[in-house]
């Protein structure tokens, strides 16, 4: 008899769960930030690391607009969005309204991409155990159990960066979070995620870059029309 069965049984689900779990939420930043982008007319750039010896990471420091000192996106224009300030003068100084509206649209896509990824792993663990979910039962500090603490921290930097008044931040990131729950809630884009999860578990490789992403998106989002 093996005794050692069940535990090496159990070992490999919790394994496998956690493949999924960091799967979704992956996808869950790559499709909001694909579709925020088009709907946004900006020129998305991400890419999926994955690491098969534990789970799938994505690589949030390539998928954000504003990083390093880098500029990393493209509005539809082909001009350059600028990286992130480190405070709300830098946002503002020398630059033109036109500039500011792109900040202000690369930072809301950017927010609500770093949301959606924790949130769509909360939705599946939801959907896994039968349980409901809402904006009252899942709020934002609930991310944190749902690998979002990251997600959070770079949220933070966001808001203090580009909203000095602490009142206004609370607000704005109350409505962003509605927006972001709002999207995996609806049908069309929360199979998007859970077919791109798939994709990735799958998918051997160790890289997923956004090229590769978008035709695969593209061909599945027309499919469900």
């Amino acid at each position: 008899m093996n005794l050692n069965s069940p535990s090496k049984a159990v070992s490999q689900l919790t394994h496998n769960e956690l493949n999924k779990k960091g799967a979704i939420h992956a996808a869950g930043h790559a499709v909001a930030i694909y579709l925020g982008s088009r709907q946004k007319q900006l020129s998305p750039f991400f890419q999926i690391y994955i690491k098969k010896e534990r789970t799938t990471d994505f690589q949030l420091s390539r998928s954000l607009y504003f990083l390093n000192d880098k500029p990393i996106a493209k509005s539809e224009d082909e001009q350059w969005i600028h990286t992130i300030p480190v405070s709300i003068e830098k946002a503002v100084k020398d630059i033109s309204s036109e500039q500011m509206q792109l900040y202000d649209i690369a930072f809301e896509v950017d927010v609500i991409s770093l949301l959606v990824g924790p949130l769509a792993e909360a939705k599946y663990v939801a959907m896994r155990d039968g349980e409901p979910i809402n904006p009252r039962l899942v709020n934002l500090n609930a991310l944190h159990y749902y690998g979002g603490t990251s997600d959070l921290e770079i949220v933070n930097e966001y808001l203090e960066c580009f909203i000095s008044d602490e009142a206004e931040r609370e607000k704005k990131i109350s409505g962003l979070f509605l927006d972001a729950f709002s999207f995996i809630d609806e049908r069309l884009n929360w199979l998007a995620i859970t077919m791109l999860a798939n994709y990735i578990l799958t998918a051997r490789k160790t890289i997923i870059d956004y090229e590769e992403v978008m035709p695969f998106l593209l061909s599945h989002l027309s499919g469900l029309d």
